[in-house]
């Protein structure tokens, strides 16, 4: 008989994953930066992240996706990842997490 996933807990695993990951220019995590906008887990155990960068011509924007697929597909019970990049709504500075802005003195 197949286990029943939790995709609730499995969804929080990979927040927590995803505050592992850093922006190289920015001593703040991905999420905290608010880059994640949306994380989705299906019942199959498969992962669509969609993300943004800080801009479009980010000097990581080929290697900060990847590293984000490759981390969260490393995660036990986690099929497959899919990272999409979109830039709408653009970033901004208003979409980082309080945390985030106090580590960055914006506060």
């Amino acid at each position: 008989m197949e286990q029943e996933i939790d995709t609730t807990a499995l969804g929080e695993q990979i927040v927590k994953k995803l505050k592992t990951i850093y922006d190289p220019e920015i001593p703040v995590d991905i999420y905290e930066l608010g880059l994640i906008y949306d994380v989705m887990v299906n019942t199959d155990q498969e992962v669509k992240i969609l993300m943004t960068l800080t801009s479009p011509n980010c000097p990581v924007a080929e290697s900060l996706p990847k590293e984000v697929e490759e981390k969260i597909t490393a995660i036990e019970n986690v099929k497959s990842t899919e990272v999409e990049i979109t830039f709408d709504p653009p970033w901004s500075k208003d979409l980082m997490s309080e945390e985030a802005k106090l580590e960055l003195g914006m506060l």
